[in-house]
Order: structure tokens, then sequence, then C-alpha cells
């Protein structure tokens, strides 16, 4: 699955930033989605303090949600960590991570940021332009915007907004932990997005792709492929 390249990863903040406003108005933001059968979903962490970026995906088949493939990627971290720039820190071992499966996803989840972020690109909708697929962000904390206290009640969210919009929606996915922060990646709307994760929500607080790669990604005795 080779990744349409967008831009050069050899870049110094200040023309990172200059890219990510420029790539933000390419986010789709309404629904343009193929019937799902496979549902990926991704986590990014990092290892050897900060040098080794791992990059866990695991594909599940919907609506079983049984897993099908998974895939653990590590490769030599290509940028220091600078807030708001994460992702020219994750996604370049997203996409070795992703060229190395064999079934490709209709829909994607992330565990990080979509537009819920002050430049309205984060990880989850910088990887969606660059896999052209539908993805979505699901963060277990706030980069930024401000919202209403979340009902106790599992299912229920209030809207995320900053600067004015509406950027994400604040999802209490089971009762008594912290809630979640989702937002539509690339090739989604946010009701469409919201809808997916809570259809994908078991018995724990992550929706099963993201709970699944984050338990993927926690075995350090996973080789390096």
């Amino acid at each position: 699955m080779p990744a349409p390249p967008l831009h050069d990863w050899n870049l110094d903040p200040e023309e990172a930033i200059a890219l990510q406003k420029r790539l933000a108005g390419d986010i789709e933001r309404e629904d343009r989605i193929d019937p799902v059968r496979y549902i990926a979903g991704v986590d990014i962490g990092f290892e050897e303090g900060g040098e080794v970026t791992r990059a866990a995906v695991v594909v599940l088949s919907w609506p079983t949600l049984v897993p099908v493939e998974q895939v653990v990627h590590r490769e030599p971290t290509r940028m220091p960590y600078v807030p708001g720039l994460l992702s020219f820190r994750e996604i370049p071992s997203a996409l070795a991570a992703f060229a190395l499966l064999t079934q490709r996803p209709e829909l994607v989840m992330v565990d990080g940021q979509g537009i819920a972020h002050p430049r309205r690109l984060g990880v989850a909708s910088h990887l969606g332009l660059w896999l052209d697929l539908p993805t979505i962000g699901v963060a277990k904390s706030r980069l930024c915007g401000m919202h209403d206290t979340v009902p106790e009640a599992k299912g229920e969210w209030t809207p995320l907004r900053h600067r004015g919009e509406t950027i994400g929606a604040v999802l209490r996915s089971r009762l008594g932990v912290k809630p979640l922060y989702i937002s539509l990646g690339h090739r989604l709307s946010l009701p469409t997005s919201l809808d997916w994760v809570v259809r994908c929500l078991g018995r724990t607080k992550l929706p099963e792709p993201t709970r699944l790669a984050d338990r993927l990604a926690s075995r350090r005795d996973e080789k390096s492929r």
C-alpha cells in the first residue's frame, strides 16, 4: 500500500507550520467513505528516550471487530519534539507500518487528534491525507479548545470548541472514566466520526481498533519490522 508523496519530511519547524496551514485546507470534512469491511487502529509512540518511533497497526473486520492482521514498525525518529508538530515525528513510521499490510482498511482510527489541533491538522488528519482514507482522531487528552462538563452516562458527549468553531466531541465512553476527545480526521463529518467510535466501543474506555493497537504497541518484545 504505497502512500502518495505529499511532501518532504526534512523540514524545519517554520516550514512545517506553514505546511500544516496549507494542508489543513485539503481536509475533507464531509463523508466520503466506501462500505466498511475493515477498520484499522493506529497507535504511535516512542522508545529509547524518543530516539525510536514505533507504529502499531491492527486491522479488524467489521462488524465483528475480530483482528485479521497486525504489524509493528520501528525506525529512527526523524524530528525533535515540537509542540503542535507531533505528526511530523509520528507519521513516517505509521506509513511504513501501513505499507506492510496486506489488507487495506476502509476506515482508520488513530490514537491522536484529527482537526482538534490549533492549525486543524493533527496526526489523524495528516495521516488521512497521506493514505487518502477516512480517518478519525481518538485522543485521551485535549490539545486545544474548551467544552462543558460531559454527563456521566456512557455515550454522552459535549462539543469541543475552539475560536468559535466546533472541532470535536468530548465523549464519555464508559461510566466513571475520563472522556475521550473525538475529532474528524479526513473524509468524514464529525457526527459520522462520533457514530463510528461509539459503535466500536466494547467494555473498556477505548474503541476496539485503538485499544488493540495500544495493546500491541505496549508489547516491548515485538521485533522491529
